[in-house]
């Protein structure tokens, strides 16, 4: 897992051929132009998520892993709190669904914040939960970037 400021994308650039282009859509786009729901920027090889939503406690978030993508997760406004555990310390919930790159986990892990224009990168080797409350509730904008390994 990466955690960072969207200013210093371009460090993360050479770990993947797509992380150059994913980082200057999120830079580019004017978000409040950009109709919520799923955009393909390249396909199915690069697709951006926008999507808003109230942040909610832990105990209704879920444990998951992704195999065909990776994950960037850049917030845009608001602030939440996003779990993080090494696959290999989870017990699997739900069997993987090839349907929607679906792994589901229970098991324990760390807790961190993600604030406005901070992005999370997560590996498939990467459990995560996102969306989950910091303090308080919060209004949070966000977008997803799904890259194809």
């Amino acid at each position: 897992m990466i955690l960072d400021h969207l200013q210093n994308a371009t460090t993360y650039s050479p770990l993947h051929p797509l992380f150059n282009r994913a980082f200057s859509f999120l830079k580019e786009t004017d978000f409040t132009k950009l109709p919520e729901g799923r955009h393909e920027i390249d396909g199915d090889n690069l697709i951006a998520i926008h999507q808003s939503y109230p942040t909610k406690p832990e105990d209704q978030g879920k444990w998951e892993a992704h195999r065909k993508y990776i994950d960037i997760q850049y917030l845009l406004a608001g602030r939440e709190r996003l779990g993080i555990a090494p696959i290999h310390t989870m017990t699997v919930a739900e069997d993987y669904n090839p349907e929607t790159d679906l792994t589901f986990f229970t098991g324990a892990g760390q807790f961190l914040p993600l604030e406005t224009n901070h992005f999370a990168i997560f590996y498939p080797h990467d459990v995560h939960m996102p969306s989950l409350r910091l303090l308080s509730v919060s209004q949070v904008t966000k977008c997803v970037m799904k890259v194809r390994i």
